[in-house]
């Protein structure tokens, strides 16, 4: 069973919550079972399974990656270039400005901040302990890990 078929919505991955939620609460009130007419209890019963798992954007990737794994798979065409490597590397390091300042910038400036007077705390309330570099090594992960998120996506995503 297609869950995107049983909620009348387009199979991908990018859809909203907002949107699974309002297919489902329109086909809901129409198929219910305490409906004065008894409702449709066979789509109503679909279409609560399909809601259960698309309701998380983790759950509309899995079932996305379900239904394009049933599809045959069709290899890539060849690249017309010759690519070299590294290439994917260094375009991608020349638009971390763009990303940046089409991003939250202001955001990610506050959460370098943060993470550099926290470390400059750690390494002079215990300095010379092996614990510092740790906690230091920590907060730079921390910050690296959670700034993609105030980055602006790259260009064809």
């Amino acid at each position: 069973m297609n869950p995107f078929t049983a909620l009348g919505l387009p199979a991908g991955r990018d859809l909203t919550d907002q949107q699974v939620r309002a297919a489902w609460v329109s086909i809901a009130a129409a198929t219910h079972p305490d409906r004065p007419d008894g409702g449709d209890v066979g789509r109503y019963t679909a279409a609560a399974t399909a809601y259960a798992q698309l309701r998380t954007a983790w759950g509309r990737s899995e079932a996305y990656a379900d239904l394009t794994a049933e599809q045959p798979h069709v290899p890539a065409p060849a690249p017309a270039t010759p690519v070299t490597p590294g290439a994917g590397i260094i375009r991608m390091v020349r638009l971390v400005p763009a990303r940046i300042r089409h991003g939250r910038p202001l955001r990610l400036l506050l959460r370098a901040i943060i993470a550099a007077l926290l470390s400059l705390l750690v390494l002079s309330v215990v300095p010379g302990q092996p614990s510092g570099p740790a906690v230091v090594t920590g907060l730079i992960t921390w910050f690296v890990l959670t700034a993609r998120g105030d980055l602006a996506p790259p260009p064809g995503r």
